[in-house]
């Protein structure tokens, strides 16, 4: 395991679509493979896409967590991928009821004391966080000690990237680091920390793809982890 204090970090979407669910566990697998023991969180309600890389074993979820219906043990799913490290998902699946629960001010305040519950065990926390508006997604924010906006690299993405900065100045916060995201060969937004270009699969039952890793998807997120948590 790295040799220093853990790190929490936030991968903010800049927009809907921006990727930054499969980056994040992208991300978290390429720190397991270095022996990290890392937790994922799914603060993006509304899509809920980490629970699609934890198969069918979903029962307890985030959702529970943050109602106070779970522990996080029993909220955390280890992926089964053969690294040194670890990777366990936190992921959101919860019927609408309840995520309405989850979304509260209460739950929000929760979100932020289990981040910091699992940074007592873990060598990084990452937190799957959509564009910044709902209470769970200004908790995230608030819960890290660092912040990633993930954008994809078109004019739209320009144009988010943009917006987010506003967002996140109007939460007293700022971005630490920007990962450009499926970054191919046109290079759209100049000022970005790391550059990440479409991934050679997206099936979830495929990924993640970093273990093992290749010559350009696997380095690129290497980089975007490394910038991201400084």
């Amino acid at each position: 395991p790295p040799d220093m204090a853990t790190g929490t970090l936030a991968l903010v979407g800049a927009a809907g679509g921006a990727g930054t669910t499969r980056l994040a566990v992208e991300c978290g697998a390429t720190l397991a493979r270095a022996g990290w023991q890392v937790a994922a969180f799914d603060a993006a309600f509304g899509t809920q896409g980490l629970a699609d890389y934890a198969g069918d074993r979903v029962d307890a979820d985030v959702t529970a967590l943050l109602t106070e219906e779970a522990t996080l043990e029993e909220a955390l799913y280890e992926t089964p991928i053969d690294v040194p490290g670890r990777l366990a998902i936190c992921p959101a699946r919860a019927p609408f009821e309840r995520l309405a629960r989850a979304k509260t001010a209460g739950a929000a305040e929760r979100l932020e004391k289990h981040v910091a519950a699992a940074a007592l065990s873990h060598d990084a926390v990452l937190v799957d966080t959509p564009p910044v508006a709902a209470n769970q997604a200004v908790a995230a924010v608030d819960a890290v000690e660092r912040v990633a906006v993930v954008t994809p690299d078109t004019t739209r993405g320009a144009d988010a990237l943009a917006r987010m900065h506003g967002r996140l100045a109007d939460v007293g916060a700022s971005p630490d680091a920007v990962v450009a995201n499926y970054a191919d060969d046109e290079t759209v937004i100049e000022e970005v920390d790391a550059r990440v270009p479409r991934a050679p699969t997206t099936a979830p039952g495929d990924c993640p793809v970093v273990v093992p890793p290749d010559e350009s998807f696997a380095p690129a997120v290497a980089r975007a982890a490394e910038v991201a948590l400084d």
